[in-house]
């Protein structure tokens, strides 16, 4: 695994680190192979039930290598395209992993920093955190689908505002405008974060995929669309050994071992 990221295991919970702390964990070139083989790596692991994704240090992702990407200006356009596909290939390996992905926020996250906390699952933030879509005081435009997801939560307006400003968003006014699962005090989101990531990890594996997938459909389909892929994915879920335990484990009043259920081929 590349040094960009560190990795290690807390019960049922794999930590991913972006690991570039002298740079307040700036995007550096590793991080774009790195974190999707990373995050494959967790989601073929029978032994991983959830993810969380943080920062060395006491920052989450301060954004772009500005350094770096001062030399694009020499690149032709189609080099320049091809550069940023590894931003977005990092982007849609969070949104497309079958399992959790928490994002534990201090200090801050800015420009496809913000990008990258905010394709995940869910947002675990300290108080004092900040974050910001940063690109404009910088001569350029947000990437990583900041404006997507930031159009999840916000108005038109709003999300004029803070592109075209650039301005810090507290965590305060994050977690007020829906986007923010958690608020923590400072230095402590990475372990209100494996907490909920633990909770999430004794879940149903295949249930919370299924359920990841409407949650992500839900914003850009119409009621008969997304009606359609519950119906799909519900008869899917009723022929599923993690339906029969938990039907099973509510009739008879006991608690559901889903976990015992993972990493085993369904039988139907």
């Amino acid at each position: 695994m590349s040094a960009a990221v560190l990795s290690r295991q807390e019960g049922a919970v794999r930590i991913l680190i972006n690991n570039n702390p002298a740079t307040r964990n700036a995007i550096m070139p590793g991080l774009y192979a790195g974190l999707p083989t990373a995050l494959a790596a967790a989601q073929a692991d029978p032994e991983v039930g959830a993810i969380v994704l943080t920062g060395a240090g006491d920052f989450f992702c301060s954004g772009g290598d500005l350094n770096q990407l001062a030399t694009r200006r020499e690149l032709p356009l189609a080099q320049r395209r091809e550069k940023l596909e590894g931003l977005h290939t990092l982007i849609r390996a969070i949104r497309n992993c079958g399992k959790p992905v928490i994002a534990a926020v201090e200090g801050g996250a800015a420009g496809a920093g913000l990008s990258i906390a905010l394709a995940c699952d869910m947002l675990v933030v300290a108080r004092n955190a900040f974050f910001s879509v940063a690109y404009v005081k910088v001569g350029l435009t947000p990437d990583g689908g900041a404006t997507a997801f930031l159009a999840e939560f916000v108005s038109r307006q709003i999300l004029t505002e803070l592109c075209l400003t650039g301005d810090r968003i507290t965590s305060e006014r994050l977690h007020a405008m829906g986007a923010v699962n958690r608020l923590t005090d400072q230095g402590a989101a990475l372990a209100e974060a494996v907490a909920l990531a633990a909770r999430l990890a004794t879940g149903p594996a295949r249930a919370s995929a299924r359920i990841k997938t409407l949650c992500l459909h839900a914003y850009g389909a119409d009621l008969e669309a997304q009606i359609e892929l519950e119906a799909q994915l519900m008869v899917e879920s009723q022929g599923d050994d993690e339906a029969t335990e938990g039907i099973g484990a509510f009739l008879a009043k006991r608690a559901a071992d889903f976990v015992a259920l993972r990493g085993k081929p369904n039988a139907h």
